[in-house]
């Protein structure tokens, strides 16, 4: 899905400075209450995104604060809320772990390292106004990336929901986990507390409460395992430590950092992908809208920053924006109010998370995995286009089997090589006139339209280029065959309703002249109606302006074959 880069000018245009220079006094309670209602989601979620990057889960608190901060001074939206991502965390695993070689202090290095380069490709595709490159990312694309990812990511965390030791890989995991389940490794405990917790975190939802479920699991598990005493019965994420974000880049190298460029720059691709959509939806319910290249720069510094700071790649979190939004925010002040609640609650209470079991993050991961899932897009474009389906089903399959970002390369691959399809063989079409329709119409989905005598109107829907330029000789060539004579007389003139004609190479220029002196061999002569007017200076500077003068060009069909039945 892309992110239009529109521009926008006085109030219309959504910058910080304007935001703070404007803030009103009596937003302050609503920020207030927002951020606050922000913190009960921020910690949990940080903690367990950065746990499903293969990360420490504190990195995940780094990332939640840093982001937050720097947006609110630099961000376009007057509501956004950046932190750690699910759709990010298994790009981000798949870049740093085969690197970190099992070295935590390694992991953390990378991950800095590599939100750093994510945030200089944004930096830079600001500065080259690249805001609507995101357009790669088709909508079967991004269908098939996310359900992917929704799968992979809820794979990634039945270990510690299920309370079974498994490293390696994905599908290492899985087999492990599959062979303690059979073998009745299963610890019951860290089972009861997952599934109670994915009770707790989706109840709220289907009720649609407005405190977010995820604080009622997170305290319900905290509280059961002090109060029982479960602390030796199941895996716990363990007492933070004390103190704020700090650079935590040592032992890397310039190898390290040429060895992620390309992760980085797929982490990039999807991060503003879903920022830009959020940040434009967003402002659309106002009736404003944002910069994409303000936006891309934004979220840029939010990444550089944190990857300076212990953290690792951030986007827009669509599940943590609408919490906030719903709880009344009014500004970005609602992102600081959250993240200097997240600093107080390290700062004062990092032993609590001793009491909290990994299941129940597992718990929140994997319902955030089910809600990025999107089955009934997934129906809705297989009733559309069997050739999108393909493609999104690359996209799905692709990050499952050979890798996340490898899958969407494979994708993109595939679109393009679709759309080059398309265009290799595009609809083609004869024209006629049928009696009370004005203009002329598509003989095969107009069956009553007639014929012009001594006319053969046709349509070409597509670019001429190298590969289909034949195509469409060979079009022309078979309709005037089989155009028929008893009925509408014998042809001097082909008209070509180019409207659709948007550009053309040298190759399909050769084939045009060609195509041109067959005609000419046959007494009939090849006239345009309605070529776009760059593409008619071109033909005319490729050295065609002798064969097709001016008297060749008609700005209508209906100008031509007026023209034409006078001649």
């Amino acid at each position: 899905m892309s992110a239009p880069t529109t521009r926008s000018s006085g109030k219309d245009r959504l910058s910080s400075f304007w935001a703070l220079k404007g803030y009103k006094r009596e937003w302050l309670r609503h920020d207030i209450v927002a951020g606050t209602a922000l913190f009960a989601l921020l910690v949990p979620a940080g903690m367990a995104y950065a746990q499903a990057a293969g990360l420490p889960p504190v990195t995940g608190l780094y990332a939640t604060v840093v982001p937050l901060l720097v947006y609110a001074a630099v961000g376009p939206s007057r509501i956004m809320v950046l932190g750690p991502d699910s759709s990010l965390a298994p790009l981000i695993a798949a870049a740093i772990v085969p690197l970190a070689a099992g070295s935590s202090g390694k992991s953390v290095a990378l991950a800095g390292l590599l939100a750093i380069l994510v945030g200089a490709f944004m930096l830079a595709g600001s500065a080259l106004k690249l805001g609507t490159i995101t357009g790669l990312l088709s909508k079967p694309i991004r269908l098939g990336y996310l359900n992917g990812i929704a799968l992979l990511v809820a794979l990634s965390q039945l270990p510690a929901f299920l309370g079974i030791e498994a490293d390696g890989d994905i599908w290492q995991k899985l087999g492990k986990v599959t062979a303690g389940v059979l073998g009745g490794e299963v610890n019951i405990t860290a089972l009861l507390l997952g599934a109670g917790s994915l009770a707790l975190i989706w109840i709220p939802r289907l009720l649609k409460w407005k405190v977010p479920g995820v604080l009622f699991a997170v305290v319900g598990s905290c509280l059961a395992t002090a109060v029982f005493g479960l602390n030796d019965d199941v895996k716990v994420t363990g007492v933070l430590p004390q103190g704020l974000p700090m650079p935590a880049l040592g032992g890397i190298g310039w190898t390290d950092a040429l060895t992620l460029l390309p992760a980085a720059a797929g982490i990039a691709l999807m991060a503003f992908a879903d920022t830009g959509v959020l940040s434009q939806t967003l402002a659309a319910k106002e009736g404003k809208r944002v910069s994409g290249n303000r936006e891309m720069a934004a979220l840029g510094a939010a990444n550089a920053a944190t990857g300076l700071l212990g953290g690792f790649p951030i986007s827009a979190s669509t599940s943590r924006t609408p919490v906030a939004v719903d709880a009344g925010a009014k500004s970005q002040m609602t992102g600081v109010v959250g993240s200097l609640l997240v600093l107080a609650f390290m700062l004062l209470a990092p032993g609590v998370t001793g009491y909290l079991p990994s299941a129940t993050l597992a718990a929140v991961v994997i319902a955030a995995a089910i809600a990025l899932a999107d089955p009934a897009g997934v129906r809705r474009l297989f009733s559309l286009s069997r050739s999108e389906s393909v493609v999104m089903l690359a996209a799905f399959l692709g990050v499952l089997t050979v890798g996340v970002l490898q899958g969407i390369v494979v994708a993109i691959a595939l679109a393009l090589l679709d759309f080059v399809r398309r265009a290799w063989d595009p609809y083609r079409t004869e024209l006629g006139a049928e009696e009370g329709l004005p203009g002329y119409h598509d003989l095969e989905r107009h069956p009553d339209g007639e014929r012009i005598p001594g006319l053969l109107i046709l349509r070409f829907d597509a670019p001429l280029f190298f590969g289909n330029g034949q195509v469409l000789a060979a079009f022309v060539r078979e309709q005037l065959d089989e155009a028929p004579d008893e009925t509408a007389g014998p042809v001097t003139h082909v008209i070509l309703a180019a409207e659709p004609i948007t550009g053309i190479d040298t190759t399909a220029l050769d084939d045009l002249v060609t195509l041109d002196e067959w005609l000419a061999s046959k007494d009939v002569d090849l006239v345009f109606a309605e070529l776009k007017g760059p593409v008619k200076d071109k033909l005319i500077r490729l050295g065609t302006a002798a064969r097709f003068t001016p008297d060749h060009f008609f700005p209508t069909v209906g100008a031509a074959v007026r023209a034409l039945k006078e001649r």
